[in-house]
């Protein structure tokens, strides 16, 4: 036939790229399009990271150079003199702006304990305003707790017979849990948020007195300013009150009283 027929002998070389593989094994299938593009696709997305990387820290660096081209143009705007001859900030003979962060933080390190006789009269001044307030609500309690207690003994004294008088018992504990809870109250209203919002009291205020925390410098916090006042409260109904605003008389550095030390005040 005019079929040519396949010769015989070694094989030829491979052509350039191919594989060799070992006589007698078949040939290997072809392989998956979309498998030979998934290398391509991974190396494709690593590189769109790092150009989507290298665009964010060029954006970061222009940011910054605009900024410090900012503070260049305003501190050549302060140097340069005004128009018309006068004295602006850039001027020789001007005086110097301070930085108003430096301002408050050396406002701030400068802080010394307030005079004693100051404190005590803030004090005092809080005191009286606070009871007058209070005594809107324990006035009406005291005379019902003392009502309470004559008609005790009165009817004790009917009997005819030697009977205890318990002065404490749950009418006259309720009216003392009353007396309390108003205390309480007021207090949180005159001196926690006052001293929480603003560092002082109207006593305080007049008297040119300010609460501050002994770490920070600054307002004490809510929870700082209501555990002051509940261990001054405490302390002042179990008659250990003056031994606690006296403290201040024998402790340094900072004079500070009892109620201070739990609040760090």
């Amino acid at each position: 036939s005019g079929a040519e027929a396949p010769r015989s002998g070694p094989p030829g070389p491979a052509a350039p790229g191919a594989r060799a593989r070992r006589p007698g094994t078949a040939p290997r299938p072809p392989r998956h399009p979309a498998r030979a593009a998934v290398p391509h696709r991974i190396a494709a997305a690593r590189t769109g990271r790092r150009c989507r990387a290298a665009a964010a820290a060029c954006r970061r660096v222009c940011r910054t150079g605009r900024l410090l081209a900012a503070a260049g143009a305003a501190a050549r705007a302060a140097r340069r003199p005004r128009r018309g001859g006068g004295r602006g900030r850039g001027h020789p003979l001007a005086a110097p702006v301070e930085d108003p962060f430096l301002a408050a933080v050396r406002a701030q390190t400068a802080a010394r304990p307030a005079g004693l006789g100051r404190r005590l009269l803030a004090r005092l001044i809080d005191t009286a305003v606070l009871g007058a307030l209070l005594s809107a609500a324990a006035v009406p309690l005291g005379v019902r707790t003392a009502d309470h207690i004559d008609a005790k003994i009165e009817n004790a004294e009917l009997t005819g017979e030697t009977v205890t008088v318990w002065l404490l018992d749950g009418t006259t504990a309720g009216y003392l849990g009353m007396f309390l809870a108003a205390l309480l109250l007021l207090g949180a209203v005159y001196e926690v948020l006052p001293t929480a919002r603003w560092g002082r009291t109207l006593g305080k205020r007049l008297c040119g007195v300010r609460v501050m925390g002994i770490e920070s410098h600054e307002n004490p916090s809510f929870a700082e300013s209501l555990r002051r006042w509940l261990v001054y409260s405490l302390l002042g109904l179990l008659v250990v009150g003056v031994v606690n605003v006296l403290w201040c008389f024998v402790d340094r550095p900072w004079r500070q009283c009892w109620h201070d030390k739990a609040a760090r005040t």
